[in-house]
């Protein structure tokens, strides 16, 4: 028996990936990234059921303690902080990024800074705050990452969809994984243009180009 059996049989803190997938307001198959990124520890039983260490799940949820825990349903009612690249202004769009990585945060913010100056871009670093500030700036563009935490991006799109204010929202999907790994997330991407972030330069303005005009001649 290993040192991590042990441990199990002695104190039971474990969960499954389900009951992290729930506890989190995620898919199951982010759960399953985030143990195989490391960000989870876990273990399988010998039935080759996979188990989440509670402990690892707690220090998780302590990392992200500076997100809202409001449920899903009000989330996108309650007004939320919002960290902008500069001051909205009457007449602008807006585009909101929800991403969890400051390195892709800084690289999009340097895009716009750049090539569309007249857009006002604001952020949010996970699903749920991302979600409450949707509901307050009602976006012209927004781009969403799938693995976020709070609510993943697929989890997020869906609820968005629900709302008719989403309909005038031009939407991308940025993510590291690949096709492949994006299968599961299928139901959520369907007719959304996806960029790959490792590609994220070459293929994220001109997709920005096309939307920005699209909304203004929508205006």
């Amino acid at each position: 028996m290993t040192s991590q059996e042990r441990m199990k049989d002695a104190t039971g803190q474990d969960y499954s990936t389900l009951e992290v997938a729930r506890r989190l307001g995620m898919a199951v198959r982010s759960i399953q990234l985030m143990v195989d990124r490391g960000e989870l520890t876990a273990w399988k039983t010998p039935g080759g059921h996979r188990r989440i260490d509670r402990a690892s799940v707690e220090a998780w949820l302590e990392r992200r303690s500076s997100s809202s825990a409001m449920p899903l349903d009000e989330a996108s009612s309650k007004p939320t902080p919002t960290k902008t690249s500069s001051t909205p202004s009457s007449g602008r769009q807006s585009l909101l990024l929800i991403e969890d990585s400051v390195h892709f945060q800084k690289l999009v913010g340097l895009l716009i800074e750049q090539q569309f100056p007249e857009l006002d871009l604001h952020i949010a670093s996970d699903g749920i705050v991302g979600l409450a500030m949707f509901g307050q700036l009602q976006p012209d563009i927004l781009i969403v990452d799938i693995l976020l935490p709070g609510i993943d991006g697929p989890t997020l799109i869906t609820a968005l969809r629900s709302q008719p204010q989403f309909a005038r929202s031009q939407l991308i999907v940025l993510t590291s994984l690949d096709e492949a790994q994006r299968a599961p997330y299928a139901f959520a991407l369907s007719d959304v243009p996806v960029v790959h972030k490792p590609r994220l330069v070459m293929d994220l303005p001109p997709l920005l180009k096309t939307m920005a005009h699209k909304t203004a001649t929508q205006s």
